[in-house]
């Protein structure tokens, strides 16, 4: 007999996506060129040569979006803003095309009683920023800071919560060290001056918002915060080398944007550990105040964990283990015991309100004869993290909502469209929606508001 392990009552649903990766026209309307525009379209860096320049067209298919969302009983849709959709050269004079998708866009969940989640920078940097040095140039911070003050004068009214950046270590260690995403740099000397202009951008971008205190009403409370992804770990063996190697890691992802945030410092061994090769953090008087400003609420995006080992590479001197579980397409192990590691080490920094802004699994979906696409290991996926969500719950850790990615199959960067991590499938030469066994899971769960066991 199956039992139903039942949320609190003020629980919040939701879905996320990503602007360049669902929305397609990517040169219409006056919308400028991206980092991610440029890079999709270099040779060789993105499987199969996919682009963002359609994906899911959701630029011109957000009805049909929207309505998939209410069928779901979704209470918030988590999306992003594309900033050279607004900014075209990444400032000036606002392009009112692109204020106006969104104005359309916005509308149309609250009319559904849907609370519209914004992120203001996921990846899309424009490429005229970039071409001024990108988050290496502290300008590119004052920049965003105009950017995110525009926003909340024409949307914070309707808008419920606001997220300033996703995932800066990405940004920072895939985007500018390792160079599989925009920008792809590989500037090795130039990692301070990113994560330190990343969070500064953060910290100004809350400064603005608290100048502009006009929010409707909805399940969520107003607020404004960040989404990281904590990198959770465990060492290789019971060698003390791997042990640092890990310890590494931890402070290098996760305390490098953890401490400044939440203590107002950068942690000593992670400078120490950058300046012994050439890389150093130089914030201005200020600045730590500034990023350390008082936030409402935490996003966390959980999908898996790191095996860590002791190297020999002289850079960072760690490898990292391939899974020793069942893992997804992409290669990541099932490890749902993440969800709640990742909960705990929040929680040790903050008790501010905790989201879950993205998690889900990408798996080879094959629709069936009759176009019907049953995705049991995505379900089975998803019902074993929510059951660690519970867990948290349960522990007393503030988890206020869950954010599943993604509601759409997309663009998954430099996979290209190969990778499908959406509970609705969709057919790209067409753009034809169809929902997954797993969005009727997810429906149902909604409705209860629990998952059966």
């Amino acid at each position: 007999m199956n039992t139903c392990e039942t949320f609190p009552a003020d629980f919040c649903w939701g879905a996320a996506t990503a602007a360049y990766q669902i929305e397609g026209a990517w040169n219409s309307d006056g919308r400028g060129e991206s980092i991610w525009d440029r890079f999709s379209h270099t040779p060789g860096k993105v499987a199969n040569g996919d682009t963002g320049d359609i994906a899911c067209d959701h630029y011109h298919r957000w009805p049909e979006d929207v309505a998939l969302m209410a069928q779901l009983g979704l209470h918030a849709y988590r999306f992003s803003i594309s900033w050279p959709r607004i900014f075209p050269s990444g400032g000036g004079q606002p392009n009112h095309r692109g204020l106006d998708f969104y104005r359309r866009l916005i509308d149309a969940l609250c009319e559904h009683k849907i609370a519209p989640v914004a992120t203001l920078y996921h990846w899309d940097l424009p490429q005229a920023l970039q071409e001024r040095g990108g988050w290496a140039n502290r300008d590119t911070a004052y920049r965003f800071a105009e950017y995110a003050d525009l926003l909340f004068q024409h949307f914070g009214a309707q808008v419920t919560h606001w997220h300033t950046l996703n995932e800066p270590a990405i940004v920072s260690y895939i985007g500018h060290l390792h160079g599989s995403k925009a920008p792809g740099t590989r500037r090795f000397w130039q990692l301070g001056h990113v994560i330190h202009h990343l969070l500064l951008a953060h910290g100004l971008a809350v400064q603005a918002y608290r100048s502009h205190r006009s929010h409707r009403s909805s399940r969520l409370s107003p607020g404004i915060g960040i989404v990281l992804n904590l990198r959770i770990g465990h060492p290789d063996s019971a060698d003390p080398r791997d042990k640092q190697a890990l310890d590494r890691i931890d402070t290098l992802w996760n305390r490098m944007f953890l401490d400044p945030l939440f203590r107002g410092y950068y942690p000593e061994e992670a400078l120490r550990f950058l300046r012994q090769r050439g890389v150093c953090v130089r914030p201005s008087p200020g600045d730590l105040e500034i990023i350390a400003a008082p936030i409402d609420l935490l996003g966390l995006n959980v999908y898996t964990r790191s095996i860590v080992a002791a190297a020999r590479d002289p850079l960072l001197g760690v490898r990292f283990i391939p899974p020793r579980a069942p893992k997804t397409a992409m290669g990541w192990e099932i490890y749902p015991p993440a969800l709640y590691e990742t909960l705990q080490l929040a929680a040790a920094y903050t008790d501010l309100p905790l989201y879950i802004a993205e998690n889900g699994a990408a798996f080879n979906d094959t629709p069936t004869a009759t176009g019907a696409i049953d995705d049991h290991d995505r379900i089975a996926f998803l019902q074993a993290y929510l059951a660690e969500a519970q867990r948290a719950i349960d522990d007393g850790i503030r988890l206020k909502g869950y954010f599943l990615w993604s509601l759409l199959d997309n663009f998954e960067w430099e996979e290209g469209y190969q990778r499908r991590f959406g509970i609705v499938h969709v057919d790209f030469p067409s753009g034809t929606r169809t929902l997954k066994r797993s969005a009727h899971w997810y429906r149902d769960l909604i409705a209860r508001n629990g998952v059966l066991r």
